[in-house]
């Protein structure tokens, strides 16, 4: 029977599972705090900050479905994505399903806004600071340290 490698703070886990689950529970306080923004802040601070939290989901998005991509790395494609997603609302594609199912709305927007990309950039560098202030655990050796 084969044995699975086991991280060595969580024995009988795959390695990144921890992290995946971090990953996982930071999105979910990321989208309470989006949908608290965008439903309690008008106007322009509140459409700046909701989209920047926007990038931020993204960055955790793009953490967990690829784990072993670097910070940058994850930071230029979570970004890329927003950017996307943006460019797209220049065709009737966002609002049209929008109008559809409602909730469409929030993922993918309706209206193309520049100051979004911003927002996105904004959004996508504190991840990304986030990100590389948090230390890393490293695995343990199996080798014995020499005394």
């Amino acid at each position: 029977m084969m044995e699975r490698s086991e991280s060595p703070d969580s024995p009988g886990t795959r390695p990144g599972s921890r992290r995946r689950r971090i990953l996982f529970a930071c999105g979910a306080v990321i989208i309470g705090m989006g949908l608290a923004v965008h439903f309690t802040i008008e106007g322009p601070v509140g459409d700046f900050a909701a989209d920047a939290l926007y990038a931020v989901l993204a960055y955790l998005a793009v953490s967990f479905i690829a784990p072993r991509l670097r910070p940058q790395g994850t930071a230029t494609v979570s970004y890329l994505v927003c950017v996307a997603i943006e460019a797209a609302q220049l065709s009737p594609g966002p609002a049209a399903l929008a109008d559809v199912f409602p909730p469409a709305r929030l993922v993918l927007g309706t209206t193309f806004a520049p100051v979004d990309l911003l927002a996105y950039a904004v959004g996508a560098l504190a991840a990304l600071v986030c990100d590389r202030l948090i230390p890393r655990r490293r695995t343990r050796s199996i080798l014995p340290t020499p005394m």
